[in-house]
């Protein structure tokens, strides 16, 4: 544990200016080693908090802190969106040319708010298309030394998976939810107080469900969960605070000169500012949920570690988006819609199509490698056509726009074709989560062969 305290205080020393600015390169990587030392210390905080809460809810807290960078960088952008008055009707009085160039204060924050849906969208496709196939991969991969009951030896090319929890029905029905609502957003024009109401509500009645939960007692710990877990009250929950607020404090600080440098790395290589912003950033801010997660897995603790991974999706799926028009209203001072233009309402599309797609995956409860590599392969395609795109290095036959609403029907088909398939799996899902609104409201349950 003095190790990573350590590394932590490398990134916290770094940014209160206590040390010489080295440069970029140096300052990544001190940075980068800060947000690894923290994501281990997250991960021992969460674990330990497992003794005296929900597993879900200690998950949940968990998956707020990892993405917190996320969120700021968003806001930020929103802010400086509000703060410019970028109006919806001010906005669409602009030319796409004049926001893209930021020619003038106003063409700046309308540029900005099309920023903070860019790097939301980014960050989402990344956590589902990175982490949540990556994550399938590597925890086969180390079940071969960790023997993780939940790998299973399936038959056919690349068929073996990962077997979750049925407990993690709740989850996956509340993230059907959220996404169901996100391809409605585009419709409006921008974020506005609906989506606000509706996807923040989403969260805090997950919250206020899985709070209900029982506590589960079962699970054997290792190192040092195990070790804090022996603690006595009130030392113990003490102790999850503070590793909480601790690493929490670090990664929300260390991540910003992180993803920074590494924008201006690519900058400085010919990359564009927005596709550094909507991949790179993003990229950088997830990293502390991914390391997490693998810490999890490596412990033979898969089902915790997807727990996370949905949750970290939920959490930015609903409070991320919902929190923007926030934001932005009080930057500008009173009530506004943040606006985006039509290569957002898109993105958001194809995000949403995303979601649905690995949703449907999930809808059985394991997750294979063939699917993760697709989950991969279709998410890695469409970054780099439209880089190729921007770039201009081959004539295709479409455009961003074009190829953004390409994917997302690819998506959507999928998806529906794979939930078609999986009917009678979609059923017990939504029964249930419907068996865990009425454990929670003291009402019989259903499906009590699946209850533990």
């Amino acid at each position: 544990m003095v190790l990573f305290v350590y590394n932590t205080l490398v990134g916290v020393g770094l940014l209160a200016g206590s040390v010489v600015h080295f440069g970029t390169l140096p300052e990544v990587a001190l940075t980068g080693i800060a947000v690894l030392g923290a994501s281990f210390l997250l991960a021992w905080g969460a674990e330990t908090a497992e003794k005296d809460v929900p597993r879900a809810f200690a998950i949940a807290v968990l998956a707020v802190l990892a993405v917190a960078p996320e969120y700021a960088v968003d806001a930020l952008y929103a802010w400086n969106a509000g703060a410019g008055g970028a109006t919806t009707e001010a906005c669409n009085a602009l030319s796409p040319a004049a926001i893209e160039a930021g020619e003038t204060a106003l063409a700046g924050a309308c540029h900005d708010a099309n920023l903070a849906v860019a790097n939301m969208t980014g960050a989402n496709r990344i956590l589902i298309g990175i982490g949540w196939a990556g994550i399938a991969v590597f925890t086969v991969w180390r079940a071969f030394e960790t023997k993780d009951p939940a790998v299973q030896d399936r038959e056919g090319w690349l068929g073996d998976s990962v077997q979750l929890d049925t407990d993690i029905a709740t989850e996956i029905t509340f993230l059907f939810a959220a996404t169901a609502w996100a391809f409605l957003v585009p419709l409006g024009g921008g974020i506005d107080i609906l989506d606000t109401v509706v996807l923040v509500g989403i969260y805090v009645a997950y919250i206020a469900l899985i709070l209900k939960s029982d506590i589960e007692q079962g699970e054997e710990h290792v190192g040092v969960p195990r070790y804090l877990q022996q603690w006595p009250l009130p030392w113990r929950p003490l102790s999850v605070i503070v590793l909480f607020v601790y690493s929490g404090v670090v990664i929300f600080t260390a991540v910003e000169p992180f993803a920074h440098g590494l924008e201006q790395i690519g900058i400085d290589n010919g990359i564009p500012q927005f596709f550094m912003i909507q991949w790179v950033a993003p990229l950088a801010s997830e990293s502390p949920e991914l390391i997490v997660v693998a810490v999890l897995v490596n412990k033979a603790r898969s089902t915790a570690g997807f727990n996370a991974l949905i949750s970290s999706k939920l959490n930015q799926w609903t409070l991320l988006i919902g929190t923007l028009s926030v934001v932005f209203s009080i930057s500008y001072g009173a009530y506004g819609v943040l606006p985006f233009d039509a290569k957002q309402a898109a993105e958001i599309w194809i995000t949403a199509a995303q979601s649905y797609f690995a949703l449907a995956i999930l809808s059985n409860f394991e997750i294979s490698i063939r699917e993760a590599l697709v989950l991969f392969g279709l998410f890695i395609s469409q970054v780099i056509l439209e880089f190729v795109l921007i770039r201009e290095w081959l004539a295709l036959p479409i455009d961003s726009y074009e190829l953004l609403l390409a994917y997302t029907a690819v998506y959507l088909v999928a998806g529906t074709a794979l939930l078609v398939k999986r009917r009678q799996s979609v059923q017990l899902l939504f029964g249930l989560t419907a068996d865990a609104v009425r454990d929670a409201t003291d009402r019989e349950t259903v499906h009590e062969e699946f209850a533990d």
